[in-house]
């Protein structure tokens, strides 16, 4: 299976049927693979936070939702995460695929890829790097219990080395 069979399965096998996220290529894969299949309700949002918002919605009627974003936008969603998904422990695993990275060739992508998990641990958000596709299904599958099991947002963080990243 490819990275984005497996995390869809993860999802799956953990109940996660809401699925928000911002178009971005690198994630393209998994978001389309998702679209395609009855199990899962993706919506496409325009902006970081309304992805949030869309997800915390999904999880106050009963239904686990993820959310996929890229690094460059995870700075939007910051306000969301701290005064709504976490003093209401809301659990929302945020998959952010990393720029900035091996491979990166748009240096404007460079300071907010490097940023993104030094400010989730600023805001105390639990966070684990894919890197791989061998060791991947077993991260998420333990972040997304992880995640549900403490009532807090969780990230996942996707690198180039995980997707093959974007071609310029």
């Amino acid at each position: 299976m490819t990275w984005a069979q497996d995390m869809a399965q993860c999802l799956k096998d953990a109940k996660v049927s809401v699925i928000a996220y911002v178009p971005d290529i690198s994630i393209y894969q998994a978001t389309k693979l998702m679209e395609d299949d009855p199990f899962f309700h993706v919506v496409a949002a325009a902006r970081e936070e309304e992805a949030i918002g869309i997800a915390s919605g999904a999880y106050a009627v009963g239904r686990n939702a993820a959310v996929f974003m890229q690094s460059s936008g995870f700075g939007n969603c910051i306000n969301a995460l701290n005064s709504l998904c976490i003093p209401c422990r809301i659990p929302i695993p945020l998959f952010i695929n990393l720029r900035g990275q091996v491979g990166e060739f748009n240096i404007a992508q460079v300071a907010m890829g490097r940023s993104t998990r030094p400010i989730l641990d600023v805001m105390g958000i639990p966070h684990y790097t894919l890197e791989d596709t061998a060791t991947m299904p077993k991260i998420v599958s333990g972040a997304l219990k992880l995640c549900y099991a403490s009532r807090q947002p969780l990230a996942l963080c996707m690198t180039p080395l995980l997707h093959g990243g974007k071609i310029a």
